[in-house]
C-alpha cells in the first residue's frame, strides 16, 4: 500500500529578520601621560653666523614662544581647576560631564603628540639653540598634573564599577521590600544605594514609586525630576510625575507628563490614552462634587434629601426591612448627577457595603424573602448611583470586597439577584473604562461561568449574555488574561459544547462558540484547547446533535466548523481516532445543499484528511474526488483552495483517485486553469496534482498541444514566496517527460534542464 503522502507539500518559509546592526568600536580607558622630548640641537654652518643668530633672532624667538606656552599652560590651568571642581559636585550629572571632558581632553592630547612626533620626523631643516633645550618648570608642572588627572579618573572608573554592583544589590533588596508592601525600608535601601551612585536613574523612580505609596507626593516629585537629570528621556520618570500631579490635582501637569511619554515613544499610545482618560475623570469629579456641594449648601431638596437617607441608613442593627424600605427610598432620589456625587462623597457606598446586616443578606440570600428584597434593593441602587457616573463606577469595582460580591452574586440561586447583578455589569461594560473596570477588578473565571450558564435562560437574556462576551473578547487585556487562565476556564467552555441546541438559544450559542473560534486563531490558546481530549469530544458531539436537523441548526454547525477548522491547524491531531471522526462528520457534510457548510466541511477534511490512509479511503468510497471537482467548476476562491488540496491529497496516495481526475478532466484543463492564479496555494496544489496525473498511461502524450511544459517551466523558475511552488511545478515537470519523452525533447531546447537543477535545491531542503 502507497504510503500517505506528506503533510508539508505547502510549507510557509519562515520569516527570517533582519540582521541587526553591529554596534561601533567601544571607547576605552585615555592612555596616557605623554611626555614629549624637545628637540636635539643642529649646528649650523656658514652662511649664517652663530653667535649672532644666538644673540638675537633666536633669543627673541624663544621669547615670544614662552610667553605662548606660559599663555596656554596658565590656560589648560584654569580648566583643568574648573574640571576637578565639577567633579567634587554633589550633582551626578554635573560629575558625570566634568569626567567624561578629562577623558575626551586626554583623546585630544594624544592626537597633538601624533601631530608633533610627525613635524619632528619630516622637519630634517629645522634649526635649532646651540644648547639642550630644557622643560619649564611649568611645562613639567602641566604634564605631571594631567597625568594625576588621568590616574585620578581610572580610579573613579574603577571605584564607579565597584558602587555600580554595591547599588544594584541595594536596588534588589529595595524591590524586594516593595513586593512585600514595606515601603519605608524600600525606600531605605534605594536611598542607600544613591549614596554608592547618585546618577542610577532607576533607583530614583523605584523610590519615587515608594513615596507614593506612602502618599508622599512631593518627594515622589522631587525624585523624579533627579531621574530626568539622569536621562531627560526616562519614560518612567514622567508617568511617575503624572500620577503624583493627579493625586495633587495638578491636572494639566499631569497631562503634560503623559504627554511627553507620547513624545518619546510613539508605540506607547495606548497607555498614555488610558492615563489620559484617568485625569479627565478624576477632574471631571471634582468638578461634580463642586456643583454637587454648592447644591447641598444652597439648600436643594433632593440633595438635602440624599444627605439626611444616607445618615438615616447609617445606623446600625436595624431589621431587614428598615434597610430595604431606606434603600428604596434612597433609589427613587437619586435621578441626577448631583445626588450619585452627594452619595459618593458622604460615604455611600461604604454605609451599605460595611453594614453587617446588609451583608448577611447577601450571604443568605434565598432563605428569606425579606433579605432577598434587601439584596435587590441594594443592586438596584448602585444601578442608580453608577448610571453614566464612572467615578461611581470606579468607587464601586475598585473595592476587592465589592467585587468579589459582584462576580459572586451573578451565580445567585435566585433569579431576581443574578437577574439585576447582571443588569449592573452590563451598566459598567456601556463605557471603555468600564470595561477596564471589569477586566482589571472582577474575578474572570467566574465571570465567564456565569456568562455562559446564561444559555439556558431566555433567548434575550442569552443573547445579551453572549454580547457582553464577546465586547469582553475583543479587548486586548482580557485575551492576555485568557490566554494565562485557559486551563481554568476550559472546563466552563467545555460545557457550553456539550449544551443541547434544541433547549439553548441557538443565536446565543453561535455567538459564544463564534468567540471561541476568534481566541482559538491566536497559537498558545489554539495549542491548549487541542490538546483538550474533552474539548475536541465536545465539538464532535455538538456536531453530531446538529447534524440531525441541519437546517435548523445551520448558524451553529456554521460557527462550530469554523472553531473546527482552526483546531485542526495544530498538530499532531488530538488522536487518529478524532480526526477519522471529524473527517467522517465533515464527508456526511458535503451532501449539505448550504454553500458555507459545504465550504467549511471541505476545509476541515482538507487539514484532517493526511493525518491517515484511512480516512483517505473512506473519502474515495465517498466520492470526495468528484464533489472536490465540482467544487473547482463551480465554487469560489476559498473552496476551491480546499478542493485542490483534497485532490492533491488523495492522487498523491491512490491511482484511484488520479484515473477518476482525468475521467472528471479529460484535458486536465479545469487544473491547468488553476497554474495562471495569483493564490500561490491554489497554484502549488494544482502542480502537484497535475503531477500525480502524469501517472496515469497516455495522459502526457495528450498534452503535447498544450502550453503545459512552459507553464510549468516558468513556475519552476519563478521567485514565488512559496518554495513548494517551485518544487511541486519541477517534480512535475520531471514526470511529465518521463511519461512523454518528446517532452523532455522541448526542454532541452528551452534550456530547462538548467531551471530544474536549480530547482532541486528546494527539494534538498524539503
Amino acid at each position: 500500500m502507497p504510503a500517505p503522502c506528506p503533510a508539508s507539500w505547502l510549507l510557509t518559509p519562515s520569516l527570517v529578520p533582519p540582521r541587526a546592526l553591529a554596534p561601533g568600536p567601544a571607547l576605552g580607558p585615555a592612555p596616557g601621560p605623554w611626555l614629549l622630548a624637545p628637540p636635539q640641537p643642529r649646528q649650523v654652518t656658514a652662511p649664517f653666523p652663530v653667535e649672532s643668530w644666538a644673540n638675537q633672532g633666536f633669543r627673541f624667538t624663544m621669547d615670544a614662544d614662552r610667553e605662548k606656552d606660559l599663555q596656554k599652560f596658565l590656560k589648560n590651568v584654569d580648566e583643568i581647576s574648573n574640571l576637578i571642581q565639577e567633579m567634587n559636585s554633589d550633582d551626578p550629572v554635573v560629575q558625570q560631564k566634568a569626567v567624561l571632558e578629562t577623558e575626551k581632553r586626554l583623546l585630544l592630547m594624544e592626537e597633538d603628540q601624533e601631530e608633533d612626533e610627525c613635524r619632528t620626523t619630516l622637519n630634517k631643516t629645522m634649526i635649532s639653540p646651540p644648547q639642550t633645550a630644557m622643560k619649564s618648570a611649568e611645562e613639567i608642572n602641566s604634564e605631571a598634573f594631567l597625568a594625576s588627572v588621568e590616574k585620578d579618573a581610572k580610579e573613579r572608573a574603577k571605584r564607579r564599577r565597584e558602587n555600580k554592583v554595591l547599588a544594584d544589590a541595594l536596588k534588589e533588596k529595595g524591590n524586594e521590600a516593595f513586593a512585600e508592601g514595606n515601603y519605608e525600608t524600600a525606600i531605605l535601601r534605594y536611598s542607600e544605594g544613591l549614596e554608592k551612585l547618585k546618577d542610577m536613574k532607576v533607583l530614583y523612580t523605584n523610590r519615587a514609586q515608594a513615596y507614593m505609596k506612602l502618599e508622599d507626593y512631593e518627594k515622589a516629585l522631587v525624585d523624579c525630576e533627579w531621574a530626568l537629570k539622569c536621562d531627560e528621556k526616562c519614560t518612567k520618570a514622567y508617568f511617575h510625575m503624572g500620577k503624583a500631579n493627579l493625586a495633587l490635582k495638578n491636572y494639566s501637569v499631569s497631562r503634560e507628563c503623559y504627554k511627553k511619554i507620547l513624545e518619546i515613544n510613539p508605540k506607547l499610545q495606548t497607555q498614555v490614552k488610558g492615563y489620559l482618560n484617568q485625569v479627565d475623570l478624576q477632574e471631571k469629579a471634582d468638578l461634580q462634587e463642586k456643583e454637587a456641594h454648592e447644591l447641598l449648601d444652597s439648600g436643594k431638596n433632593t440633595a438635602v434629601t440624599t444627605k439626611n437617607l444616607l445618615e438615616t441608613l447609617s445606623k446600625p442593627d436595624q431589621i431587614p426591612l428598615f434597610y430595604a424600605g431606606g434603600i428604596e427610598i434612597l433609589t427613587e432620589m437619586i435621578n441626577e448627577c448631583t445626588e450619585q456625587t452627594l452619595f459618593r462623597t458622604h460615604n455611600g457606598f461604604s454605609i451599605i457595603s460595611d453594614n453587617e446586616v446588609i451583608r448577611r443578606c447577601f450571604s443568605t440570600a434565598g432563605n428569606d424573602a425579606v433579605e432577598e428584597m434587601v439584596c435587590v434593593s441594594v443592586l438596584k441602587l448602585w444601578q442608580a448611583v453608577c448610571s453614566g457616573n464612572e467615578e461611581n463606577q470606579r468607587v464601586l469595582v475598585m473595592h476587592h470586597d465589592r467585587a468579589r460580591l459582584l462576580a459572586a452574586l451573578l451565580s445567585s440561586e435566585v433569579l431576581a439577584i443574578r437577574q439585576q447583578s447582571f443588569a449592573l455589569l452590563l451598566q459598567l461594560a456601556q463605557t471603555e473604562s468600564g470595561r477596564s473596570l471589569i477586566i482589571n477588578h472582577l474575578d474572570l473565571t467566574r465571570l465567564l461561568e456565569a456568562l455562559v450558564s446564561f444559555l439556558d435562560f431566555s433567548d434575550k437574556e442569552a443573547n445579551t449574555a453572549m454580547g457582553l462576551f464577546t465586547d469582553l473578547a475583543l479587548e486586548e487585556r482580557f485575551q492576555v488574561w485568557f490566554q494565562a487562565n485557559l486551563p481554568g476556564v476550559l472546563p466552563a467552555l467545555t460545557g457550553v459544547l456539550k449544551t443541547d441546541p434544541k433547549v439553548s438559544s441557538s443565536s446565543a450559542l453561535c455567538q459564544c462558540i463564534t468567540v471561541m473560534g476568534n481566541l482559538s486563531a491566536e497559537p498558545t490558546t489554539r495549542r491548549h484547547m487541542a490538546a483538550c481530549e474533552e474539548f475536541g469530544d465536545g465539538c464532535l458531539s455538538l456536531l453530531a446533535r446538529c447534524e440531525e436537523d441541519v437546517d435548523l441548526f445551520r448558524e451553529v454547525i456554521y460557527t462550530l466548523l469554523g472553531l473546527m477548522m482552526n483546531l485542526c491547524l495544530q498538530a499532531p491531531f488530538v488522536s487518529e481516532v478524532w480526526a477519522v471522526e471529524v473527517s467522517r462528520r465533515c464527508l456526511s457534510l458535503l451532501n449539505s445543499q448550504d454553500g458555507g457548510i459545504l465550504t467549511r466541511a471541505a476545509g476541515v477534511l482538507s487539514r484532517t484528511l493526511s493525518s491517515s490512509l484511512k480516512i483517505v479511503e473512506e473519502a474515495l468510497r465517498a466520492g470526495v474526488v468528484k464533489k472536490m471537482m465540482k467544487f473547482l467548476k463551480t465554487g469560489g476562491e476559498t473552496a476551491s483552495r480546499y478542493a485542490i488540496k483534497i485532490l492533491a491529497i488523495c492522487t498523491n496516495s491512490y491511482h484511484e483517485a488520479r484515473e477518476e481526475v482525468i475521467r472528471l478532466d479529460k484535458k486536465l484543463s479545469v487544473m491547468m486553469k488553476l497554474l495562471s492564479s495569483e493564490d500561490e496555494v491554489l497554484v502549488g496544489n494544482a502542480a502537484l496534482c497535475l503531477g500525480n496525473c502524469m501517472e496515469v498511461p497516455n495522459v502526457a502524450s495528450s498534452l503535447l498541444k498544450t502550453d503545459l511544459l512552459q507553464v510549468l517551466l516558468k513556475l519552476a523558475g519563478s521567485d514565488t514566496q512559496k518554495t513548494a511552488v517551485q518544487v511541486n511545478a519541477g517534480i512535475a515537470l520531471g514526470k511529465l517527460c518521463t511519461a512523454e519523452p518528446r517532452f523532455a525533447a522541448q526542454l532541452r531546447k528551452l534550456h530547462g534542464l538548467e531551471i530544474l537543477n536549480s530547482t532541486m535545491k528546494y527539494v534538498s531542503d524539503s
